[in-house]
Order: C-alpha cells, then sequence, then structure tokens
C-alpha cells in the first residue's frame, strides 16, 4: 500500500495545484485506487466519489448504465473502461475520470480473459485507454499491479 499511496500523493499535489478533481469506477483493484488516493491527507479538496463496479447489478446500480447501454461492449475490455470512466466524470462532474477493469485471479474471467488481465481508462482534459496483463494468477499480486498502474496513468495525464 506504501507505493499506491505513494503515487496517490503525486496525484494529489497535481490536482490540488490545478484545483482539480477525479472519480473512479474500480472492479478487479477491488478499492485500492479509491483507498489510496483517499490516504493521502486533503483528498476532500480533489476526490469527488468512487465506486467498486464488480457485477452487472453494480453497474446497473451504481453507473446507472442498463444492459442496452453495454450493447456492442464488454466488462473487461477497453471500450467498457472508456465507458466507466466517462459515466464517473459525467455523473460527479469532474476533470477526471478513472476506470480499471478485470481479471485478478486465481482464474481468467467468463470472457475469456485471463488472470492478471486488466483495461484501465482516463476520461478527461487528456483521455487514454490501455491494456494490462501481468502474466500472474495471484489475486492480491494483480490487484496491487493493477491499482499502481491505474494511478500511474492518471499521474502521466496530469504531468502531461
Amino acid at each position: 500500500m506504501k507505493e499506491l499511496v505513494g503515487i496517490a500523493e503525486q496525484i494529489a499535489a497535481q490536482l490540488i495545484a490545478r484545483k482539480q478533481t477525479v472519480a473512479v469506477a474500480e472492479s478487479s483493484a477491488g478499492g485500492l485506487i479509491s483507498a489510496s488516493l483517499l490516504a493521502v491527507p486533503g483528498a476532500s479538496s480533489y476526490y469527488l466519489g468512487g465506486a467498486v463496479v464488480y457485477t452487472r447489478d453494480a453497474r446497473r446500480v451504481l453507473m446507472d448504465i442498463s444492459d442496452e447501454g453495454m450493447k456492442g461492449c464488454r466488462s473487461s475490455s477497453q471500450p467498457y473502461a472508456k465507458l466507466l470512466a466517462e459515466q464517473m466524470r459525467s455523473r460527479f462532474g469532474c476533470d477526471w475520470g478513472l476506470s480499471e477493469t478485470g481479471a485478478a485471479g486465481p482464474s481468467g474471467n467468463r470472457y475469456g480473459d485471463a488472470a492478471g488481465h486488466s483495461c484501465m481508462a482516463i476520461a478527461g482534459p487528456a483521455s487514454e485507454m490501455m491494456t494490462l496483463e501481468t502474466g500472474s494468477n495471484d489475486r492480491f499480486v494483480n490487484m496491487q499491479v493493477f491499482a499502481a498502474t491505474a494511478l500511474k496513468l492518471l499521474l502521466r495525464k496530469l504531468e502531461g
């Protein structure tokens, strides 16, 4: 967690200096992204909210994305990560939406993605999507790596 909080501290400094805000939707990182951002004192000035969107019901209820809204899109994909990030940005009226969706392990998901697969997206003044394959089936390690990678993605956008 120390590594994650270290990255979050850099993000916090950037967001506070810019007077910008972020909201997070995460799945297989299990809340570690949000926990890292919230561990930094002063988080209320830049962190507006987050959701662990781990199931179809969570997607429907927390994100207000219907099954119809998912046509042509599946979980654990870059288009879905983009949709989550954009939805968070829109619903919270914040500068940045950050999302993560994947398969932490020890097995893959029902879409055929192996354990260690995660897609992430940033929606904001600069946007980006990416896919990460850790090659590991260690759930705990993957959750940490997914969170660190998502935070580093946001930090790169803030520093860029």
